[in-house]
């Protein structure tokens, strides 16, 4: 099954962090309520939890579990995997997601994001991901719609670049989506 699943939940079990062939993996359940408006009541209602598995391989396991915890309400989206298992005993239907994306419910508190050094995303997403672009290394600008200008990457601090100062740089231009207007 190759579908995609957005869910909205609170995670219920701390994550956990493994190792398999060297990819880091990490784990946790994640809880998702559904809640209804009954016109009859005029109140809200809670309907059925519906459980998942949700698994994060390589860098965004590594920050899921420095950056998610139980009982925090989380939005994820992935690829959706419905599997039937049977142990002899018992058997049953298990669901899981492969995270894609990850991030805390802004609806019920506050989050603090920490980027990573630049120089290491670009160095290591560019050597040991397949998908990345032969010039990823390039600090990511290798996306397509992306327009970085002429002169960009092209800084230098000396006083022969063309600045009329040698100690102020000039303004960084702003990046601009082929095709798309600013909405301000």
């Amino acid at each position: 099954m190759n579908d995609t699943i957005t869910i909205v939940g609170t995670v219920g079990t701390d994550p956990e962090k493994k190792v398999r062939n060297g990819v880091p993996i990490t784990t946790f359940r994640v809880a998702s309520k559904e809640r209804r408006f009954d016109r009859a009541t005029g109140t809200w209602v809670d309907g059925e939890t519906n459980w998942y598995t949700a698994s994060a391989y390589r860098r965004l396991a590594e920050h899921v579990f420095e950056s998610v915890h139980r009982r925090e309400r989380v939005v994820l989206t992935g690829r959706l995997r419905v599997r039937n298992w049977d142990t002899g005993e018992k058997r049953g239907t298990s669901v899981d997601i492969d995270i894609d994306a990850i991030g805390h419910d802004l609806l019920f508190g506050t989050t603090t994001f920490r980027s990573d050094d630049a120089a290491a995303i670009s160095s290591s997403s560019a050597s040991t991901d397949s998908w990345a672009p032969g010039d990823a290394a390039d600090g990511g600008w290798a996306s397509p719609g992306v327009d970085r200008g002429d002169d960009a990457g092209a800084h230098q601090e000396t006083a022969t670049s063309g600045w009329p100062d040698s100690t102020t740089e000039p303004e960084p231009r702003p990046l601009t989506l082929a095709g798309v207007e600013a909405p301000f």
